[in-house]
């Protein structure tokens, strides 16, 4: 994980020494998740979401995009899947960092004359940290799936993961220096835990009595709220991984790196 945040970083670093400009700013907007609890309603359960980001301007067309967002993701089984008979519920910050490259459908770049806005698109590739919980309590602790205790061979999932980001967006230009764009960015994981649920239930609780006096009552509590199911029985689906969403705006600033050249559009209309 470390080494391909350094290659990423260090590759960032080579382009941008290529870019002609260089835009930083702010993000704020929502962020949401799919997944065994919402298999496939965008937006619902939105949380607010903030961040900020880099970008640098090969040309009017191409750009890279580094940016740091974090964000809260949740998830019902009462509100999203109505699987009642599951019961599930949890919450999870996240945190993504993301490398993309975008294009601009248009000649555009801040302070351009000629065209103010774009449509855009980009992709790219990210890592994100995540910790689901419930109620207030850890899920990844109690291992709630049998990590723990080593059930069919189970271990604890790690609390971070990559993903692929993209997205389209719009891009306008509010003056020579500011510029605001709107976004909507899924990211796929490489994790089917973003939620807690993956596999099948470990314990043998179909028709037990709760007993809140029980030591490991929490822990039953939390892997079958039901108390309606036993070992090897369906729990989530590990055929299909987990998606989150950032979507929001971003109010960027401008400045020309050292050595960039102007484009034309610039050089004609005397923007510096």
């Amino acid at each position: 994980m470390k080494k391909t945040l350094f290659f990423l970083l260090f590759a960032g670093i080579g382009l941008a020494s290529r870019s002609q400009t260089m835009e930083v700013g702010l993000f704020g907007g929502l962020s949401y998740y799919l997944g065994e609890l919402n298999p496939g309603v965008h937006f619902m359960g939105s949380r607010p979401a903030y961040g900020a980001l880099a970008r640098v301007n090969f040309n009017s067309r191409l750009a890279i995009k580094a940016n740091v967002y974090r964000g809260k993701v949740v998830g019902d089984d009462m509100k999203g899947s109505g699987n009642e008979l599951r019961g599930l519920n949890f919450e999870s910050p996240v945190t993504d960092v993301s490398f993309v490259g975008e294009f601009n459908f248009f000649d555009y770049f801040t302070g351009s004359r000629r065209n103010r806005l774009t449509p855009f698109i980009f992709g790219g590739i990210g890592v994100y940290w995540f910790n689901p919980s419930s109620g207030g309590v850890k899920l990844h602790d109690l291992g709630t799936e049998g990590q723990n205790v080593g059930f069919d061979g189970r271990k604890p999932y790690k609390l971070y993961s990559f993903s692929i980001p993209f997205g389209v967006g719009v891009k306008f230009s509010l003056n020579s220096r500011f510029s605001v764009s709107g976004e909507w960015g899924l990211r796929k994981t490489f994790s089917d835990y973003l939620d807690d649920v993956s596999r099948t239930y470990y314990l043998n609780l179909q028709g037990a009595t709760p007993d809140p006096g029980d030591p490991d009552y929490l822990n039953k509590a939390l892997s079958d709220p039901t108390f309606a199911h036993d070992e090897y029985m369906e729990r989530g689906d590990p055929a299909t991984w987990d998606w989150y969403n950032f979507t929001g705006i971003t109010l960027t600033y401008k400045f020309r790196l050292f050595g960039g050249r102007k484009c034309p559009d610039q050089q004609l209309s005397g923007v510096k």
